[in-house]
């Protein structure tokens, strides 16, 4: 399989998850979910993303879709669409399966994939994380990791701003 490919591949829809679920858990592979609209690739991302593979075997994320970026960000967001933000994604080396959700939130995704842990920026209180009650039913695990000061979407798009 070609490296376009390989990429492609990782791309996939929530109706065609369930077989890699299934492998996954038959492996006990511990499953680790998070979720972003992920605009602007940058540092900061890596980084986390890096940061949460690290807590298991597979790294599943949620991706939000162009209809969802727009509803929570506003009519000038998202920059990039949605295929472009999981092609970014699915380049990592280090992350599994790109998952889009057109939802404001990614509830009902977490109760699919049901994960092992769900992992989100420390800017959350744990307790007031989305799907914090699934993972937890499950005896799972919430993890939170800090941001690099000075990576953000929304700060590089007002730097763009100034130029």
């Amino acid at each position: 399989m070609d490296k376009l490919n390989v990429i492609q591949s990782k791309i996939v829809d929530i109706n065609n998850i369930e077989p890699l679920l299934t492998y996954w858990n038959l492996k006990s592979e511990k499953i680790v979910f998070t979720n972003g609209c992920f605009d602007i690739l940058h540092r900061g991302h890596v980084e986390y993303l890096a940061q949460a593979a690290n807590h298991g075997d597979v790294l599943v994320i949620g991706l939000n879709t162009d209809s969802s970026v727009m509803r929570l960000k506003g009519d000038t967001r998202p920059v990039q669409d949605e295929y472009a933000r999981a092609m970014l994604m699915a380049s990592l080396h280090f992350v599994n399966v790109v998952i889009l959700f057109d939802e404001d939130t990614p509830y009902e995704l977490i109760k699919k994939v049901q994960p092992d842990v769900l992992v989100k920026g420390s800017d959350y209180k744990v307790e007031d994380i989305v799907g914090y009650d699934i993972v937890k039913a499950k005896g799972g695990e919430i993890v939170t990791i800090d941001f690099i000061e000075g990576y953000s979407t929304s700060s590089i798009i007002e730097k763009l701003k100034m130029c």
